[in-house]
């Protein structure tokens, strides 16, 4: 999946514990690093792309607001304290957020949101299909073609079918493109099934799919 590197900088050991316990929590955080200091810190940040850096304030040797002064702008920083008083001044810092301790997962969630793209994209190769009460989960590889009808599709699977209440252009924005592609306004096909085009059929196996008119130019350059 596409991650949010980050590293926990706070000289108390609870207070990264507890961080580092939250972090573990978010698929899409990844943490690169802990530091019990800002020195420690920049050494970890010479040695990766960090995104994100929860930063304690109050610290000996080096204050928080002081570092975050030092680290460069691409890296976010999200300020952790005991101290309300600081606030002012992360914020003047342009820092993401400032989370004052006791920090709850949820205050933590909501900061995190605020550096999380619009869009997490995981990497899989399995699909949820919601048909009634019932959850399918279904490989790509399985699914040979999908039809619409109306406000219902139906995943056909070789030796079965799956119908789900749903519309083919939400689908089609939820399936890779890399492996699928709408050919027609009421299919979606599995491009590793084509075997053929006869005319303005597409051919997956014994299986004939119509292709649209607007389509046909696009079927041909990406499927033979």
């Amino acid at each position: 999946m596409n991650s949010i590197n980050c590293i926990v900088v706070d000289d108390e050991e609870l207070a990264r514990a507890l961080l580092i316990t939250y972090i573990k929590k978010l698929d899409y955080l990844n943490l690169v690093g802990q530091a019990e200091n800002p020195l420690e810190a920049l050494q970890l940040m010479k040695e990766h792309d960090v995104d994100v850096l929860f930063l304690d304030i109050q610290m000996p040797e080096i204050k928080g607001t002081d570092f975050a002064k030092m680290v460069d702008s691409n890296t976010k920083i999200i300020f952790t304290t005991a101290y309300s008083q600081y606030a002012l001044e992360g914020y003047e810092l342009n820092a993401v957020d400032y989370l004052l301790k006791p920090i709850t997962f949820e205050r933590f969630v909501t900061a995190v949101n605020k550096v999380k793209p619009g869009k997490i994209i995981e990497k899989t190769d399995t699909i949820t299909i919601k048909s009634g009460y019932d959850l399918h989960k279904v490989k790509y590889e399985d699914i040979l073609y999908v039809v619409s009808d109306s406000e219902y599709v139906t995943f056909h699977l070789g030796d079965k079918k799956i119908i789900s209440n749903q519309r083919l252009k939400a689908l089609e924005q939820e399936l890779p493109s890399s492996m699928f592609m709408r050919v027609h306004r009421s299919y979606i096909i599995n491009k590793n099934s084509v075997t053929g085009l006869k005319g303005r059929d597409l051919l997956l196996s014994d299986v004939i799919i119509p292709v649209s008119d607007s389509y046909y130019d696009q079927v041909k350059e990406e499927l033979f």
